[in-house]
């Protein structure tokens, strides 16, 4: 299997931005047409994109949900939703506008019966971040640290049939250090289920090493500041992901 390139679309006041270590502060804005860049990734020929309502993260519940439907409408392929899906309601409300998979954080560390639920319920649309800061689980937006360790929430779900786990280095995000390749890897080899690179990509040298491990569990790779500053060309990564399969 080739590795995915998921475009990312972080939404902060229905504008597209880039946050640096998940701070609501420091934000870069990079337009205010979602639905617009959306489309745009799709004509570079992105099949995935990522997308979270980070507003939705610290409130709990859908923010930025008018933006999100817009991209949802413009984009032809398949979204991935995360930020502030916490109850069943949300889960359910999001299927039916045509997300394909939904990205649950908080909650899994906090409510796991009730992703385990979701994820035996919807097959293959629910996936567990599991968001990293200095090891151990952020939650709440990255606001808050817990004293679980990365491998054993995401041990948790390992039997619940989630799609795949989305690992976030969150000291990296939007920093453009570089991937924490070791640490991804390290994850995809402690558990049987897939993971998502994500957190500080900074060029078209960790789109190919990360492909060189695609076949040790490592499904795909979020980028989004690199692509919006034009360190890395959506095409490109796409073709070196495919030619490493």
């Amino acid at each position: 299997m080739s590795l995915i390139v998921f475009p990312a679309i972080d939404l902060k006041g229905g504008q597209v931005v880039r946050l640096a270590e998940g701070d609501m502060d420091r934000a870069t804005i990079y337009g205010d047409n979602p639905a617009a860049q959306a489309l745009l990734f799709a004509q570079a020929g992105a099949q995935h994109l990522h997308v979270v309502d980070l507003d939705g993260s610290f409130a709990g519940e859908a923010v930025n949900a008018a933006a999100v439907e817009a991209i949802i409408d413009a984009f032809p392929g398949h979204v991935q939703l995360g930020g502030g899906i916490r109850n069943r309601a949300a889960v359910e409300r999001w299927f039916d506008l045509g997300v394909s998979r939904i990205v649950i954080g908080t909650a899994a560390l906090k409510d796991p019966v009730f992703v385990k639920a979701a994820a035996r319920d919807f097959p293959g649309g629910i996936v567990v971040a599991v968001d990293a800061r200095d090891g151990f689980v952020a939650t709440d937006g990255w606001a808050e640290k817990s004293d679980m360790p990365v491998v054993d929430l995401a041990r948790r779900f390992e039997d619940a049939g989630v799609a795949s786990l989305l690992f976030t280095d969150v000291g990296r995000d939007g920093l453009l250090k570089g991937c924490n390749i070791d640490a991804t890897v390290d994850l995809a080899r402690a558990t049987d289920i897939p993971v998502i690179a994500s957190g500080g990509v900074a060029g078209i040298a960790d789109i190919r090493i990360l492909s060189l491990h695609a076949d040790e569990g490592i499904e795909g790779v979020i980028t989004g500041r690199a692509l919006y500053d034009g360190r890395l060309d959506l095409k490109t990564a796409m073709a070196v992901a495919q030619a490493a399969a």
